[in-house]
């Protein structure tokens, strides 16, 4: 007979070979098989859910405890249907509230001062990847994992497009670049080439020893140039992010749209594919990012109906 052990590895193996990234659900919902099983439990149940989400977890962090028990919610929906004794925790109990954090938006004398600064970095081929990186980020919108993976038979510099693989929700796409873009890549890919033990990793963004980046240790150089630079969030916000590049090239891209007058409605869609939305409700948010966005968006609106109000 299978254990609960058994159906949460195969609940885990299925949802991989679906696409989804496990990086937080593998973990709690281990956690969470651990706990019943360190409690001589052996069936899910709403007060066990509960109790693992708000008591096995450091701190009081409500949003945490909501995030802990939706994961679990949807692994005993699964769990029931092979389990009928198994118990689903109610939506309405710790719901989950999601609260976007509010981006930062860079400005171009920003950016300008953030590249200067990565391109002064030493040694020297750190400074040309970091900066590489970065401007990549800024011009394209990719996500810094994206990014990072490419590979050197990802970026066609004849075509000028980048093959995006295995990126969020397990989609992959092609993102045009502008001819500059193209350029810097180039060089970028002439110089790295030139390094010992370069050309054994496929890897297109290598570091100084040779490796593939790894996008979860993009933060901390990220922060130290942001604050070198002296760019600073106003009151109230959180800092800025390497992924707040993504929502400064949306934003920006928007504007550009609606300062040219065309009909944004439309596309919005290609705007959603060529960053990698699943959705385009998810591009849609960026629209409340920025106070210019919204108001060109309100004056649009109130020219389509004529300027009439009642």
């Amino acid at each position: 007979m299978a254990t609960i052990r058994d159906r949460a590895e195969q609940y885990l193996a299925m949802r991989h070979q679906l696409g989804f990234k496990l990086s937080k659900t593998a973990p709690y919902v281990c956690s969470f098989v651990t706990y019943l099983e360190q409690s001589g439990m052996s069936v899910v149940t709403t007060d066990a859910a509960l109790t693992w989400a708000t008591e096995q977890t450091r701190g009081a962090n409500p949003a945490n405890w909501a995030r802990r028990l939706m994961i679990i919610r949807i692994f005993a929906r699964h769990l029931q249907t092979l389990e009928p004794a198994t118990e689903i925790p109610p939506d309405d109990l710790l719901p989950l509230r999601r609260e976007r954090i509010t981006p930062y938006l860079f400005s171009p004398t920003d950016l300008d001062a953030l590249l200067a600064a990565a391109g002064q970095l030493r040694p020297a081929f750190r400074a040309l990847t970091y900066r590489t990186l970065f401007a990549l980020l800024a011009v394209t919108g990719l996500r810094v994992g994206e990014a990072c993976r490419l590979d050197c038979e990802d970026v066609d510099l004849t075509t000028g497009v980048l093959t995006i693989t295995d990126s969020k929700f397990g989609k992959s796409r092609q993102v045009p670049v502008h001819d500059s873009t193209v350029t810097a890549l180039a060089d970028y890919r002439r110089q790295r080439d030139q390094r010992p033990n370069t050309r054994t990793s496929p890897a297109f963004l290598i570091s100084i020893k040779g490796t593939r980046l790894d996008p979860e240790n993009m933060a901390v150089p990220f922060g130290k140039l942001v604050n070198a630079v002296g760019i600073k969030a106003p009151a109230g916000q959180r800092r800025p992010r390497q992924h707040d590049l993504r929502h400064t090239f949306a934003t920006a891209t928007l504007l550009d749209w609606y300062r040219q007058g065309v009909d944004v409605q439309p596309r919005l869609p290609l705007l959603s594919t060529y960053l990698g939305h699943t959705d385009p409700r998810s591009t849609y948010w960026y629209l409340s990012g920025s106070p210019e966005l919204l108001a060109l968006a309100a004056q649009r609106l109130e020219t389509s109906f004529g300027g009439h109000h009642e």
